[in-house]
């Protein structure tokens, strides 16, 4: 018995009922869901037929009125030369039907729940539409929330997510290509895109990356990511995701391409730029001013996140002389009885820190957030009372994990970074961490997001790149888009 769909192509069925009803209950002979309907109907000419589907992924309303009820109360002539395209044609009433020969394809509309028509005397079977199993239905996504904008999110069936992407972009340019990718998952991956703005050059190399990938299966968008990224182990993301049609429809409309996972809310867009990591939904279902701000104030938390702790070590241990006297006086005072140097304390509270925050995500969300708290005000109260931290290190990693919260697309990069240039500040001082810093801007601009710079917008200097990347300019100024499109104006010159 195969495993794969793929090991049963250029296998088709025969004119034999009997015969290619035993091909399907050989492949689901390990299947209790798999059924079989039987369907005689003894008229003018008699009609031999069965059905095959998967219980609880087909509507059994549509089978009985669209499928069956017509085959057994209706007559079927007999001067016909193709008996499934009579009876596709004539007889079946269902949404969409498809006449289809090789066994690998009947396997794929099955398994995706379809159901397949067998008849007698035909080497051809039809594959109907009559999709019914639940999904989670339309909601807010919980990572995402916004107080203005929107409210629904992307859910798990990734027809229902094309159908809301298509509701959003109402014009007949929106292109969707099905990729199929998984061995034994067999998932539907779906390429959108514009087909008037997108970088051909970009499709193409994203559509030979898909083909590329050789793996048994795809069960979240993260799993293409990995596969696909032109920068694997780059600290910084280099393609975006999110659950929010409303983003991605935003998307497509600057000229990206979006991957659309079956099985998985999250949705992939590329190529996917350094300035999205500090932009929010609601900068544009605000007042330009108000999203200006919340950009801008990203932007500090950033710099606050990385830098604070080792701009505190640095100064505290190799340039004391930068400090007020009264200052320091209270700061080393605070440090009476530590035990810990403060390169190493900051570490473990940087540590800590971040323990304490997984810990909210994964516990129970009636759990998270007394669980947080005691952590955060009791034990660390604590540990200062007993002199195992001072206060002071403790208010600059508290200060900084803070600051990391506001931008969460950025959690891998903001730990990463704060942990190397605390160490270079202990090492070297303001020379380790000035030079970190030059490390850290050579290494984004030296990131490339399928043929796209990191920092498209800041390698052009221009007024309009900065109109959507540092701030969020009114929309009548915004006249182009991002660099990499076929074509950059948005709107019209007035």
């Amino acid at each position: 018995m195969a495993g794969r769909i793929s090991d049963y192509k250029n296998l088709y069925i025969s004119e034999s009922l009997e015969k290619n009803i035993l091909t399907f209950k050989e492949i689901f002979k390990n299947d209790v869901t798999f059924r079989i309907k039987h369907i005689c109907a003894r008229k003018t000419v008699p009609f031999d037929a069965a059905l095959l589907y998967i219980d609880g992924m087909v509507d059994s309303t549509q089978i009985n009125e669209a499928v069956i009820e017509p085959l057994l109360e209706m007559d079927i002539i007999s001067d016909f030369k193709n008996l499934a395209e009579y009876v596709e044609k004539q007889l079946i009433f269902a949404r969409d039907v498809k006449v289809k020969t090789e066994i690998a394809q009947m396997l794929e509309g099955i398994l995706y729940g379809e159901a397949l028509l067998l008849i007698n005397g035909s080497s051809d079977a039809l594959m109907l539409d009559v999709k019914g199993f639940r999904t989670r239905g339309i909601s807010e996504p919980e990572n995402e929330r916004i107080t203005e904008g929107p409210r629904e999110g992307f859910e798990e069936a990734a027809l229902l997510n094309l159908a809301m992407l298509r509701r959003k972009l109402g014009t007949p340019d929106l292109c969707i290509e099905l990729n199929r990718i998984g061995g034994r998952t067999n998932t539907a991956v779906f390429v959108c895109y514009l087909g008037t703005l997108v970088n051909r050059k970009i499709l193409r190399k994203i559509n030979e990356s898909l083909k590329s990938i050789d793996i048994d299966g795809v069960l979240d968008v993260n799993y293409i990511i990995e596969q696909i990224s032109p920068h694997p182990f780059s600290l910084f993301k280099t393609a975006g995701k999110t659950e929010r049609p409303d983003v991605i429809a935003s998307r497509l409309l600057e000229g990206r391409i979006a991957i659309i996972v079956d099985g998985t809310p999250m949705v992939m867009t590329l190529p996917y730029l350094f300035c999205e990591n500090f932009q929010s939904d609601e900068d544009y279902y605000q007042t330009f001013l108000l999203g200006s701000f919340g950009r801008m104030i990203r932007y500090f938390c950033f710099a606050i996140s990385i830098f604070v702790p080792a701009l505190f070590v640095a100064i505290t241990t190799l340039h004391p002389e930068f400090l007020p006297t009264s200052f320091l006086i209270t700061v080393m005072q605070q440090r009476t009885a530590v035990p810990f140097s403060i390169v190493a304390e900051t570490l473990g509270m940087i540590l800590i820190f971040e323990i304490l925050k997984e810990t909210g995500v994964r516990m129970p969300q009636n759990i998270g957030p007394a669980l947080s708290i005691v952590g955060g005000l009791v034990v660390g109260q604590a540990a200062v009372e007993a002199k195992i931290i001072s206060a002071p290190t403790l208010i600059v990693v508290a200060l900084s994990g803070i600051a990391g919260l506001m931008l969460p697309r950025l959690r891998a990069a903001v730990f990463y970074f704060r942990i190397i240039f605390v160490i270079l500040a202990s090492l070297w001082g303001l020379y380790g961490l000035f030079c970190g810093v030059i490390l850290m801007v050579m290494y984004i601009i030296a990131i490339k997001s399928y043929e796209t710079d990191y920092t498209v917008t800041l390698n052009r200097i221009s007024l309009q790149s900065f109109k959507d990347s540092v701030w969020r300019a009114p929309w009548r100024l915004m006249k182009t888009r991002p660099f990499f499109n076929k074509n950059i104006i948005r709107q019209r010159k007035k």
